[in-house]
């Protein structure tokens, strides 16, 4: 870790424990060194700083494009190891980005659903995560955050100190679909990236909270 981002991940540590009462469970089925995809459901802002400061390796982040265009915040962003991506989470140059980090041994949190949920419940996956899957080689895994959507949703200006969790699956490879989109069809190379996606929100969907289950709605 940088300073910048050792200093924001000590932080947010701090904030997370004392605040929120955070819990995190199984952080040690993410790989410690080596590229991997954090595939998580959205339901806050709290969301990528929650996931990172629960692990003890710098992890990449996305972040709106045009936050970059401010020179301070944009520097302090690159010091995050955030990486700059249009509104809509997508583009060939963001894609390439994504692909670049984790090319570079880096892991990289990606959502899924792409946007924060309205309600609270999980949406639909898109295929956009798909692509990155079988663009890259990194393995995959699931996050599920809990709380985040009480403490600081759509619905409310600032945050509130309500418990909040993250737990994480253990890795899925796709190593089938992966060697199949090598010779596919464009047709069912869409098929594929849509199928990972399912795969990927059906695990997330599958984790629960361990304990104290009244405070995870």
């Amino acid at each position: 870790m940088n300073p910048s981002y050792f200093a924001a991940w000590s932080i947010f540590r701090l904030l997370f424990s004392t605040y929120f009462r955070w819990q995190v469970f199984n952080a040690e089925r993410v790989p410690r060194e080596g590229p991997v995809v954090l595939a998580s459901n959205h339901a806050s802002f709290l969301d990528p700083p929650l996931i990172g400061a629960s692990l003890p390796r710098p992890i990449n982040y996305l972040a709106r494009d045009t936050l970059f265009r401010f020179p301070l915040v944009g520097s302090v962003l690159r010091s995050w190891n955030s990486v700059p991506v249009d509104r809509e989470g997508g583009g060939a140059t963001g894609l390439r980005q994504i692909l670049d980090r984790l090319l570079a041994g880096g892991g990289i949190i990606l959502f899924p659903e792409g946007t924060r949920t309205r309600d609270g419940r999980l949406q639909s996956a898109r295929s956009g995560i798909g692509l990155a899957v079988i663009k890259s080689n990194a393995p995959v895994v699931p996050v599920r955050v809990f709380g985040t959507f009480e403490a600081f949703g759509r619905h409310l200006r600032f945050p509130r100190p309500h418990r909040v969790a993250v737990k994480f699956a253990r890795p899925l490879g796709f190593a089938e679909l992966r060697a199949e989109s090598r010779n596919c069809s464009k047709a069912r190379l869409k098929e594929i990236y849509q199928q990972i996606a399912h795969e990927v929100m059906r695990e997330i969907a599958a984790l629960e909270p361990h304990e104290d289950k009244e405070q995870f709605p």
